[in-house]
């Protein structure tokens, strides 16, 4: 019996490796939903190939042309961010793979675990704003969680066996392209430079927060959530090679670590087979060509956004969904050329500030401060 797959965010970087696995594993997999946000030709192109029962596109406008190039086939358009919740809880999928951006993905991945699906997550933003309310539906109907990012995947690998306790969790991080950047260098930073990652092709949004460490940041606070291991026991480690996509120490310690190619095929097939691996096509990893690994701490002085993360994390309650909202609303200003790079995380650091705080908050209170934020910060730029 092949896994019906509704994939969230299907034209974006994530979404587009999701689909070559489903290609070379047909097999194994058929695609049951795809949904885009506005990019509705690449979207309808995914659709002829892949014959979902249904798609959705987030933009309401581009509803018409998507309805238009697929009249000819058996597929159901729908359009809206009401329509992506309502297909990732819906009965014609197995697993829902969320490659969403942003908050966009929380409402999505809140729906899926409440219908006991398995959740393939790549969306961090999720876990960061709406963790203890994903993972207490995701226990009370027996869902499960399988992270797609690189580095809680190689956590995940790392454990998969051991029934020890985990003394701590080491991320790494690559380090971006301003590793070795000054302060005074980085006021200057343009959106060009921002989006040349050393090692990974993702999109702009998350090549932006790679390079600020907000991304890094946010990893923290899922990695809290997805093994319920506390802020003190989380570090990071910057390690330019992107060889190690990261270790668990154990009791004894002992230290266990997952390694390879930055290859994002391998932690989507992964999270989509599991247990079992699957052959996977592409370059592996040679030990020759990279004789030597790095690592160094993370200098909290030119990036701290790591710090302001985990911060967030200890206060609980509505501050990591104040640093999302920020952080989402100051990189699409900088990505448009209206604010300056450091300017995102004085964005981040002034909403803290500014907002009010809700220390056992809701739902309904995630989705209020999240617009009450990005007005504050478009009043602000």
């Amino acid at each position: 019996m092949k896994q019906r797959v509704a994939l969230l965010g299907s034209t974006g970087s994530i979404g587009e490796q999701t689909l070559d696995v489903v290609r070379r594993r047909s097999d194994m997999f058929e695609v049951a939903v795809l949904t885009a946000g506005r990019n509705w030709r690449r979207l309808a192109e995914q659709a002829v190939e892949f014959g979902p029962d249904a798609v959705v596109i987030a933009d309401e406008g581009r509803y018409g042309e998507l309805r238009d190039a697929l009249a000819g086939y058996p597929v159901k358009v729908y359009a809206g961010a009401a329509a992506i919740e309502q297909v990732a809880r819906g009965g014609s999928s197995d697993v829902v793979v969320n490659a969403l951006v942003g908050y966009a993905g929380m409402m999505p991945s809140l729906a899926a675990v409440g219908s006991g699906k398995k959740l393939a997550l790549a969306n961090k933003e999720s876990l960061v704003i709406a963790g203890r309310q994903i993972i207490e539906s995701a226990t009370r109907n027996g869902a499960s969680i399988l992270p797609i990012d690189s580095e809680h995947s190689a956590v995940f690998q790392s454990m998969v066996g051991e029934p020890s306790p985990v003394r701590r969790l080491i991320l790494t991080a690559s380090g971006g392209p301003f590793l070795r950047t000054s302060a005074e260098e980085l006021e200057h930073v343009t959106v060009e430079q921002a989006l040349r990652h050393p090692n990974w092709s993702m999109g702009a949004k998350i090549t932006v927060d790679s390079s600020t460490l907000v991304n890094k940041g946010f990893e923290v606070i899922e990695a809290h959530w997805l093994f319920g291991i506390p802020a003190d026991r989380i570090d990071v480690l910057v390690h330019p090679q992107s060889v190690v996509h990261s270790m668990v120490e154990f009791e004894d310690g002992a230290i266990k670590a997952q390694l390879g190619t930055p290859d994002m095929r391998l932690p989507i097939q992964y999270a989509l087979t599991f247990p079992v691996r699957m052959e996977l096509g592409g370059e592996r990893f040679d030990f020759g060509k990279v004789p030597t690994f790095t690592f160094e701490e993370v200098d909290g002085d030119r990036f701290p956004a790591l710090g302001i993360a985990y911060e967030c994390l200890r206060r609980g309650g509505t501050a990591p969904c104040v640093m999302n909202a920020a952080n989402e609303a100051a990189v699409a200003a900088f990505l448009g050329g209206r604010i300056g790079y450091k300017d995102i995380v004085r964005m981040i650091e002034r909403a803290l500030e500014r907002a009010p705080f809700v220390s056992d908050p809701s739902v309904e209170d995630y989705a209020r401060l999240d617009g009450e934020v990005r007005r504050m910060v478009e009043a602000w730029i």
